[in-house]
């Protein structure tokens, strides 16, 4: 397939960076500021922070990631508890408050990726370079100590700074096929003395984990984000990011870690930010859902339930189980970013069974993860008063969830673009999809094969969410990200 030369997805990536608010390129006062760093933040003395690079440290991430955030390091501990690490890459060592490079890092938010072009949040000579925990560089680390007990509940343990070596750095996909049993144990794993039984253990702390939060009511939902895959500057397919043991891995132990930060910050009686999903608003659509297909949820928002009845649709129908979750994403309402103050009352994760939780893990990629990062510093170096007023955070807090929300749009609005080229030269072919809304505002369909997403122009009438369709396509426009179908059947 040749896809049309004069469609330039780079182009269309950066004017929709442009449009909702952000600045795609680095400022020059930025690359000066940042080309002028010298790679070295070692104290005088290695015994404060702590020098843990004898530890088996790891990361799992995709394969071609460069801005590795944290590694991870587990340890036996009597009467089946497990000791957990997690090392977070000291970003603020080298971006200081108020520093240019901090202001374009506050202004954008967050690092867009848009699987055309990435616009990372901090300059790559950072970000995927001295801030970043690359395998065998010796680099300075807020570590996160907890302990994962034999019910799966989490005891928050103590913070600081220490200097840390990555061992290896290990990829989602081949982490995940090996501990699922369908791929053979990674080289890197097998020729690392004891990185097997290490990334074993680790497994067995993140499923305890895993299995409290979701007796907890942790909400068990996958949807779909088919990402382009690139090559020579043209989209050759669309693929969707599979979630597996190896991701839930991270997860499990990042949702842990950044609950022991609010610990940790709560215990000094530090102001924060929280990241939360509130109770669902909609619910009674929640319920419509579940009622037309044969199953009855409580009049009250219920996470336990919400969560059986998610896992038995899975089970029943894993093909429309990704447009399911998306519908429940939608009723659910989106995550935020509020400011917490000593004395308020959390209004917790519903999604994550969690109530007290911040983002504090990604300093490399989130802005609000760098903020959590400074206040954790100033309680470990005895500051007299934190980085952050309330109403400091107040308005980050307001924001940071736009930022993020717009960086949702962009990303969306550019994989569209993608799709759109690539089915450019299919003009009349005829697909099988599955209807994924249906409203006023229009009717909405995912392919199956490759997994596009477009509007039905003709023929929609009488279509209902998760009716399976044949549809042809009628036309596309990849800068506006339009891919339109009539449905056929």
């Amino acid at each position: 397939m040749q896809n049309h030369p004069h469609v330039d997805l780079n182009a269309i990536a950066w004017a929709a960076m442009d449009q909702y608010g952000f600045i795609p390129g680095f400022p020059p006062s930025v690359l000066r500021e940042v080309g002028a760093l010298t790679a070295n933040v070692f104290p005088d003395t290695l015994s404060d922070p702590r020098d843990l690079r004898s530890l088996l440290w790891s990361s799992i991430d995709n394969h071609d990631s460069k801005d590795l955030d944290q590694i991870e390091v587990c340890e036996e501990r009597p009467n089946g508890e497990i000791l957990v690490r997690v090392a977070i890459a000291d970003v603020d060592a080298y971006v200081p408050k108020e520093s240019e490079t901090d202001r374009h890092a506050g202004h954008n938010g967050t690092s867009v990726y848009t699987g055309v072009e990435t616009f990372p949040m901090l300059p790559d000579r950072l970000s995927a370079g001295i801030t970043s925990l690359l395998p065998g560089q010796d680099r300075m680390a807020v570590v996160i100590e907890y302990t994962a007990l034999p019910d799966g509940s989490v005891k928050p343990g103590d913070i600081y700074r220490a200097i840390v070596t990555n061992r290896a750095k290990l990829v989602y996909e081949e982490i995940g096929d090996w501990l699922e049993g369908t791929g053979p144990i990674p080289r890197t794993v097998r020729e690392t003395p004891g990185l097997e039984r290490q990334i074993l253990l680790q497994n067995e702390a993140a499923m305890l984990l895993k299995k409290r939060r979701t007796e907890r009511g942790a909400l068990a939902l996958e949807t779909i984000e088919a990402e382009p895959v690139m090559a020579d500057g043209r989209v050759s397919g669309l693929v969707i990011q599979q979630q597996n043991r190896a991701r839930c891995l991270i997860e499990e132990f990042m949702v842990a870690a950044n609950g022991s930060v609010t610990a940790f910050l709560g215990a000094a009686g530090l102001p924060m930010i929280h990241r939360v999903v509130r109770t669902p608003k909609n619910w009674e659509g929640i319920v419509r859902e579940a009622a037309e297909r044969g199953e009855t949820l409580p009049i009250e928002p219920d996470a336990g339930a919400l969560t059986a009845f998610l896992i038995r649709q899975k089970a029943a129908d894993p093909d429309r189980f990704p447009d399911l979750s998306l519908t429940v994403v939608k009723l659910m309402g989106a995550g935020e970013y509020v400011a917490f103050r000593p004395g308020d009352v959390p209004v917790g994760h519903f999604a994550l069974a969690v109530t007290d939780y911040t983002h504090g893990t990604a300093p490399n990629r989130r802005y609000v993860d760098l903020i959590i990062q400074r206040l954790i510093k100033s309680v470990i170096d005895g500051e007299r008063y934190p980085p952050y007023t309330p109403f400091e955070l107040d308005d980050l807090a307001a924001r940071l969830t736009d930022r993020e929300k717009s960086s949702q749009k962009v990303e969306r609005f550019v994989r569209k673009a993608a799709a759109a080229v690539l089915l450019r030269e299919r003009i009349g072919d005829s697909f099988e999809a599955f209807v994924t809304g249906a409203s006023e505002k229009g009717t909405y369909v995912r392919l199956i094969a490759p997994p596009a997403e477009g509007r039905i122009v003709l023929g929609e009438h009488g279509l209902r969410v998760g009716q399976r369709v044949r549809v042809r396509l009628l036309a596309t426009d990849p800068y506006r990200g339009f891919i339109d179908f009539e449905h056929t059947g």
